[in-house]
């Protein structure tokens, strides 16, 4: 008896999907609950699992084919079932993922954990060692270079530095009269992404304020807090929930800022789910923290770190990153010192934090050295007139400079 492998419902308006990778071959053994194919949408990655015990008889769908929700993947024949070959047990998704972008036979790989379970550490070491071998087994014309390879491996740190479909989206390295050359079809997401960042300036009447925030105050309070904080919490005290609170406290006062245009209609919002804007391989993603103002400096940091792991392993669920009504983007990790973020349409308003760097201000008369942070705010000109915008970041400077006022003004 054979059984379809289907795709999946893959989530509010999402119909479709492109296959970013078989995690089995044909003839493999699955097991039930084993995921099988990886399907990349606009949003998250899905992993389809098998349904039964069986054989994977036939892939009827490939690598970069882009399927529907019921279509066909492949099919399990449930009747045939036979020892596995891969591994002792099987192995992580990321691991799994890693073994899948370079050809990797995973009966070729040994895990060295006490149990025999591969881990991408696993898949990594087996790789280098590949690949230093590599150049003298192959024509350099059929090789990757050593550079593009090392780009492509995953960190030590765990992020996945190298796009989940970089085995359907590369082709092989071509020679040009101008040199080297590579060509790389965009990910899914990466389409995405830049349709709406077009979208958001072809629809939005978007432009941005700038203001600097002195943030003594804070520092002094990280400085003061942050052990007893951590050993009470169990979590680090950072600056994302200050802002937070400070983005939340101004938004109550400026309501046009935390609302969004329907057709000739304004929604104001009173209820404040702040998209935070978090760094992935495949690009920025915003997950959304749920009710920020009912949240305190611990639930607020804690949520953030448990958002931006689960962003960079790929594990963030379809509703996790819907509904947001603001935004808040660090681009200070990276070190920028000054950007111009862009709105996450339909919202009409974004908060970009930046880079802290100790510079001279006047102060009372006096040049004194002190941290300055530049912050940002786009907001959509159409229903936010600039004077609100420019009184929006002054509240905002004025809320982080004394965050005594985060709770007396709530």
């Amino acid at each position: 008896m054979s059984v379809e492998i289907r795709v999946p419902t893959l989530g509010e308006s999402i119909v479709d999907a492109t296959i970013a990778t078989w995690l089995k071959r044909e003839g493999d053994t699955v097991q039930q609950g084993e995921a099988l194919v990886e399907l990349e949408t606009d949003k998250v990655n899905v992993e389809v699992a098998a349904q039964q015990d069986g054989v994977l008889q036939k892939v009827v769908k490939q690598v970069g084919d882009v399927v529907a929700v019921g279509e066909v993947l492949g099919i399990i024949n449930v009747d045939v079932k036979r020892e596995s070959s891969a591994v002792q047990r099987p192995p992580s998704p990321l691991a799994r993922r890693i073994a899948a972008e370079h050809d990797i036979d995973l009966t070729q790989v040994k895990g060295v954990s006490p149990h025999g379970r591969i881990t991408k550490d696993d898949v990594i070491d087996y790789l280098e060692q590949h690949v230093q071998k590599e150049p003298a087994q192959s024509p350099p014309s059929a090789a990757p270079s050593l550079q593009s390879v090392e780009a492509a491996q995953p960190a030590r740190n765990g992020l996945v530095t190298t796009p989940p479909t970089a085995s359907a989206n590369t082709a092989q390295p071509t020679v040009t009269a101008r040199g080297p050359e590579e060509r790389i079809r965009m990910s899914r997401r990466r389409q995405t992404i830049a349709q709406r960042l077009v979208e958001a300036q072809h629809t939005a009447a978007m432009l941005t304020t700038f203001n600097e925030i002195d943030m003594t105050a804070v520092m002094d309070i990280r400085s003061r807090r942050k052990d007893s904080f951590k050993e009470h919490h169990d979590v680090s005290l950072g600056y994302m929930s200050f802002f937070t609170k400070a983005v939340v406290g101004t938004l109550k006062i400026f309501p046009r800022l935390n609302a969004e245009i329907q057709g000739n209609d304004i929604v104001l919002k009173y209820y404040y789910d702040i998209g935070i804007a978090v760094g992935s391989q495949e690009g920025l993603v915003v997950p959304v923290l749920r009710d920020a103002d009912r949240k305190s400096f611990a639930q607020i940091e804690r949520e953030i770190a448990d958002l931006a792991k689960r962003v960079r392993e790929g594990k963030l669920t379809l509703p996790e990153l819907q509904g947001g009504t603001f935004t808040i983007s660090n681009g200070g990790v990276y070190g920028s010192l000054l950007s111009t973020p862009i709105l996450n349409v339909p919202q009409v308003g974004i908060v970009g934090m930046h880079k802290i760097e100790q510079r001279p201000i006047a102060l009372n008369g006096q040049v004194v050295i002190r941290p300055m942070m530049y912050v940002a705010l786009s907001y959509d000109h159409r229903i936010v007139d600039g004077s609100e915008a420019v009184r929006f970041l002054v509240k905002l400077k004025e809320l982080v400079e004394d965050p005594e006022m985060l709770l007396l003004e709530g």
